[in-house]
Parts: C-alpha cells; structure tokens; sequence
C-alpha cells in the first residue's frame, strides 16, 4: 500500500500535467479555431460527433453540449456509421472527428463515405500531419501532448485537451449564433437553470386569480377579496382610477395592523389606501422567474405585483407559485 503523501503527490503532479497542458492550448488557438466555430455556427444540416474509445466518450459530451446550447447535434459511432449509421449524416452536416493520433482505423475509414455524402469535416487531433488531418476540411490541432497516466499510456491530458476544445468551440458557436437564456430555457424545461429562465408571464396568477382592487375600497372589502379570489393569495393589488397599479397590500400588512391598532381594534371602514404600500417592489411579465426569485428572498416578501410597461398591474407572483414549480425548496 502507497503511503498517503505518495498518493496526493500522484494526484497533483496529474492535475497539474493537464493543467499545463491547457495552458498550452490557450496560447496555440488560432484561425483554424475560428473557422471551424464559423463552419460549425453556419451549418445548416446537423453537426456530427464521432470517436472511437474514450475519444468516443469526449465526443459525445460534444455533442450534447451542442445540442443543449442551441446546435443541432448527434453522436455517430464509427462502428455503427460503418454498419448502416451512415444513413444518419447528410449533405449540410458537419462532421466533428476527434482521433488523439489521428490514425484511428475506425476513423479513417469514415474519411471517403463522408467525403461523397458531401458533409464537411472537422478534425480534433494532435497531429496535424496526420491521415485524418489531411483528409479534414479544418484541422484543431492541439499538439503532442504528455498523458498524465503514470505509465504514459492511459488516455488523460489528450481526453481532457479535447474536452476542454470541445467546450471552448460550443462556447463560441453558442456565441456567434446569439443563443438566448430564453432558448437555454427552451432546451431545459425540467432542469432548474430552465425553470430560472421562464418568464415571470409563464407562472404569474391573472385572470380571475388575479386580486385586484378599485382606490378608495374599504379594507373589508380588501379582505374580501384576498380571501375569495381563487387561490386565495393574500395580497390585494390597488388599482387607481385610470386603472395604473397604486399599491399593494398583504395579509401580512393585515396582521401588522391590528398589532399596531388599540386593544387590537382596526377600523374596517378605513380607505385601503391610507394602508397599503404605495411603492412596492414589482416585476415585468418578461422579467426572469430567476431575477423575480431573488427579489422575493431578498426583500424577504411572499408576493410580487407583475406591473407591465404601461404601469398596470397584469399579475401577482406568489411564492407558492414557484413552489409549485419546484423552484423554491
């Protein structure tokens, strides 16, 4: 059994065998990079991952990275490809191979199907003078690179070079085609970034769950209309009479209120107007659920008024609301 100083010392010389070898690759990126991002972003059929044993694994991870972030995207293996799965590539496509030496069998017999399909090439590698590399329409090359496995055979620092290029070239596909957190959310309903990308217009209450009511009202009648409108929210929005959102009032303010009145007495006669918040914090309905999130932890409130560009309030967001959306935990 290794000694434990032995066994972190492994583990840093690793890290930090792959941890050069990136910064290596920050300094070498160059045109090539950029024409693949334009060849990539410019596809008009689907962009194609393939590789063959752990290159295969990084070349999937491509691919749905890809895919999440706006570029149509599939992994092909070059087994299947062979047997068939050729089937899948068309014309428009963009083939992305990743082979550390380039001279992958597998690969290279992908190279002339792929050419008279009519789909363009890019090739990942680290060998620039390779058979795959010559046959590619754009060459990453990332360079001879020192795997960090103890026995120097083990794919590691090559894996992690095309991870991280993988990443970098979805990035900056990402960016050139000015994907949008609207789209990411699109893309990602059922996971939490998505659920932070909604609009606050896809979860508000309106309509008939909507709790409006007219300047001048009693606070009866406020508390009428917090307990009766469905979903019972506990909040009453103001409207004045030009209909533009005045204030708000919750049952909190309710509770405070008779606290604060003598021998916990309150007038239910009283104007809503003399007790409601005339200047709360509100949303836009196309304000990010995120953004409205953290509004609501911030301020330490249960609900906002959803005021729209002509300052008239269009909903309310409870903090139930997200609840119910699985946001709030």
């Amino acid at each position: 059994m290794a000694p434990d100083d032995d066994i972190l010392e492994l583990a840093r010389e690793l890290l930090a065998t792959e941890a050069r070898a990136l910064a290596m690759l920050v300094e070498t990126l160059d045109a090539d990079f950029v024409s693949a991002v334009r060849l990539l972003a410019g596809c008009q059929g689907r962009v194609v991952t393939t590789g063959i044993g752990k290159a295969g694994i990084i070349a999937r991870k491509i691919a749905g990275t890809l895919a999440s972030t706006g570029t149509p995207s599939d992994f092909l293996h070059p087994t299947e490809a062979l047997h068939g799965d050729l089937g899948r590539v068309a014309a428009p496509d963009v083939v992305l191979a990743l082979s550390n030496s380039g001279t992958t069998r597998e690969i290279l017999e992908l190279v002339g199907p792929l050419k008279s399909i009519g789909a363009r090439t890019v090739a990942l590698t680290a060998d620039p003078d390779s058979p795959l590399a010559q046959h590619a329409d754009v060459v990453l090359d990332y360079g001879t690179v020192t795997e960090a496995c103890p026995l120097g055979l083990a794919p590691t620092t090559s894996t992690t070079v095309m991870l991280a290029l993988g990443d970098a070239l979805a990035m900056a596909v990402l960016k050139e085609r000015r994907f949008t957190p609207e789209e990411f959310a699109r893309f990602h309903p059922a996971g939490h970034l998505g659920k932070t990308l909604m609009k606050v217009s896809e979860v508000m209450r309106r309509g008939d769950a909507l709790p409006l009511l007219p300047s001048g009202s009693s606070l009866a009648r406020a508390i009428d209309v917090m307990t009766s409108t469905p979903g019972r929210p506990g909040a009453v929005l103001v409207e004045s009479a030009d209909g533009r959102f005045a204030g708000m009032y919750t049952d909190g303010d309710l509770r405070r209120n008779l606290l604060d009145g003598a021998d916990g007495q309150l007038d239910l006669t009283r104007p809503i107007d003399e007790l409601m918040t005339a200047n709360p914090v509100t949303v836009g309905p196309d304000d990010l659920v995120g953004a409205a999130q953290r509004l609501l932890r911030e301020r330490r409130v249960d609900q906002l008024a959803v005021v729209d560009g002509d300052s008239r309030a269009v909903g309310l967001l409870d903090i139930q609301d997200l609840l119910d959306i699985r946001l709030f935990t």
